[in-house]
């Protein structure tokens, strides 16, 4: 179950990430055929930029779809699944995690200094 919410969460911040980029590159692409130009070209990009990041990620959409949500429960969870997915430990880390049969604030604790010990480690 853990492996396979940490699988699900990989994917839809890797969707995220880039469905973030193709939006930016169709808003501007929007923009350029509108013949927008100073204010109202920044304004519009603000707008269409907004628009996009505002669209739950298609990872979290498929699960919702398939849990049969719908209403306050659909927007619920499609929240909770999007800020999981931006929280979303690196694979290796929940490893380390589930090897220590680590659960509840130890394993938080846990992912947020392994992903930490991560990121200082890429900067090197």
């Amino acid at each position: 179950m853990n492996k396979t919410l940490a699988t699900l969460a990989f994917t839809a911040l890797s969707l995220f990430a880039g469905s973030t980029f193709a939006a930016n590159a169709a808003c501007d692409a929007q923009a350029t055929e509108k013949k927008l130009a100073g204010a109202a070209k920044t304004s519009f990009l603000k707008k269409c930029e907004k628009d996009n990041a505002a669209a739950p990620s298609p990872a979290c959409e498929l699960a919702a779809t398939e849990k049969k949500l719908a209403g306050a429960a659909k927007t619920s969870f499609l929240k909770k699944c999007e800020k999981d997915a931006a929280n979303a430990a690196s694979p290796a880390c929940e490893k380390s995690a589930m090897d220590k049969k680590l659960a509840g604030a130890a394993k938080n604790s846990h992912l947020k200094k392994c992903m930490a010990d991560e990121q200082a480690a890429a900067k090197k």
